[in-house]
């Protein structure tokens, strides 16, 4: 089932971009786009409309399958506490002491730098 639905939202997708792609600009005629001067391509309602209606469609496939593939995601699993079978034990930290070799003792001086006059 989750193939299926994985197959119906690629294609669900490349619908979407072809539709979108041949969509008219702002004053521009369809039908120049195939080479003809006409604006009855699509019939005589014009591209405009049987393409929206047709970008509508193929968008509402493509969102009700991207949920259909998020919910078949979600479907099974757990969060990771409740897949742990060990019970969660708190241990002790470990203590942050450094060695007295570590630390200088004497902080190191800056060189004395004389004046140049």
């Amino acid at each position: 089932m989750e193939t299926f639905v994985t197959f119906i939202h690629i294609l669900a997708c490349f619908i979407l971009i072809l539709v979108v792609l041949l969509q008219a600009g702002k004053g521009a005629n369809m039908g120049a786009a195939f080479g003809g001067s006409s604006q009855t391509v699509f019939g005589s309602s014009g591209a405009g409309t049987f393409l929206g209606k047709l970008t509508a469609t193929v968008a509402i496939v493509f969102m009700i399958t991207s949920l259909s593939l998020a919910y078949m995601a979600t479907k099974g699993s757990s969060s990771i506490l409740e897949r742990s079978s060990a019970p969660v034990t708190q241990e002790e930290p470990l203590p942050m002491t450094l060695p007295d070799t570590a630390l200088p003792s004497e902080a190191p001086q800056a060189p004395v730098v004389p004046d140049k006059k």
